[in-house]
């Protein structure tokens, strides 16, 4: 009776004997593999990469500015600005749908001057939770806190390039700058915060927004003393503003006199929305990816039972000497099955290992080197459905010219030339 050693035996020596073609075959289910992990971990590294460009934002936030009421909807002659103010902030604040509020005031047309150099970046009135509702890496020191706010102290947090520019090489907590003439103690730098070439926020300088209010308040007709530039929050549910984003409307109208159904009254950026619509169009490349790369693996496969058909009909005359020398069909069978299942499996293996490791050099290569880019991964659903792609195309790619071999008569297969 022959054994599983003798069968696996017969193969390799089958494999052996064509090993251009035996190459060939596993060239090409090597690239279907691989193409699959491949193009699918392209789209993810897209989807990765843009989600790491909104995290720099901040974590399940929604912007709003103050923005301008048109008289009637889509109407864009006649509109009325209005501001934000601490009263906004407090309002919402009690709202049940939000779990965090923000307020800042910022402007732009200050100078920072230090002992060494002077600067022109953005200067920020910020909360102390304003580091909690934004990305604000602490580098050094602290953030702005709430005795700095209720005693009105004039200290500052500079941001990356900020502190390059404005203390170059040296120390700087303890020391101090003049923003617009007026004495501020430096208590904290900001690590970068990197959006490929924008660069605006590493040049951002923070203050406590009593303070900013008190020196720096906003300037125009009919704005109050104490306007923010923006309001900014975080629903209750995470990555869910369907309740938040109505309850934020409806009291920010009533408070400044307008429907809260004029949607062009809000300027405002959900980058929750954004990244469900991000996920979506990811979700849908994701898909085409990988039947792109299933194509590419069933035609691998199907040259896999055509070479194997062709075995079958190249070697009719040893198929029929085996038979006459007392092979069964069950014997016949599995010698043809695992080659096929044997060439599928050691092909897919080499394209998972092949394109896993061309994978981890372009991470390390280009990580974080590409803005709102990723380099391809693997990732472990794609190397799943890739394994059970495998093993359908092995068993269909062994047992039909196995079976084609075993039905095979032993009289007819001698004869045959």
């Amino acid at each position: 009776m022959q054994t599983f050693s003798d069968t696996l035996g017969q193969v390799f020596r089958a494999i052996a004997a064509n090993k251009l073609r035996s190459f060939l075959t596993m060239f090409g289910i090597a690239w279907g593999v691989g193409s699959l992990l491949v193009l699918v971990g392209l789209g993810e590294g897209f989807r990765s990469g843009q989600h790491r460009q909104l995290a720099t934002f901040g974590d399940d936030l929604v912007m709003m500015w103050n923005a301008t009421i048109p008289a009637l909807a889509n109407q864009h002659t006649g509109m009325r600005p209005y501001e934000f103010t601490p009263g906004d902030e407090a309002a919402l604040r009690s709202l049940p749908e939000l779990r965090a509020v923000t307020g800042f005031l910022q402007r732009n047309d200050l100078y920072e001057v230090s002992a060494y150099a002077n600067s022109s970046g953005q200067v920020m009135g910020v909360e102390p939770n304003y580091a909690d509702v934004r990305f604000v890496p602490i580098a050094e020191g602290r953030f702005i806190d709430k005795t700095d706010l209720a005693d009105r102290r004039r200290v500052v947090v500079l941001g990356f390039k900020s502190a390059t520019l404005l203390f170059p090489g040296r120390p700087m907590l303890g020391e101090t700058i003049n923003i617009n003439d007026v004495s501020f103690t430096v208590v904290g730098r900001v690590a970068t915060i990197s959006r490929g070439n924008n660069d605006g926020d590493n040049q951002k300088v923070y203050i406590p927004v009593t303070v900013m209010q008190e020196l720096f308040a906003m300037k125009g007709d009919n704005i109050p003393h104490d306007a923010l530039s923006s309001i900014q929050y975080q629903p209750t549910t995470r990555g869910d503003t369907t309740a938040a984003v109505p309850a934020v409307h409806r009291v920010i109208a009533e408070r400044h006199g307008f429907d809260p159904s004029l949607k062009d009254a809000f300027e405002e950026w959900d980058t929750i929305q954004e990244e469900h619509m991000i996920g979506a169009i990811f979700n849908a490349m994701d898909i085409f990816l990988g039947g792109v790369g299933i194509v590419t693996l069933a035609l691998g496969a199907v040259g896999i039972i055509n070479i194997m058909l062709v075995s079958v009909s190249e070697r009719t005359r040893e198929i029929g000497l085996l038979k006459a020398l007392g092979a069964t069909k069950r014997s016949i069978l599995a010698q043809f099955f695992w080659e096929g299942l044997l060439l599928t499996a050691v092909s897919g293996l080499i394209g998972i290992a092949v394109s896993a490791g061309g994978m981890w050099i372009l991470q390390e290569l280009l990580t974080g080197k590409v803005p709102g880019f990723d380099p391809p991964r693997l990732v472990p659903w794609s190397a799943a459905m890739a394994l059970v792609c495998l093993v359908l195309c092995g068993v269909v790619a062994g047992l039909y010219p196995a079976s084609k071999a075993a039905q095979l008569d032993p009289i007819e297969a001698l004869r045959r030339e």
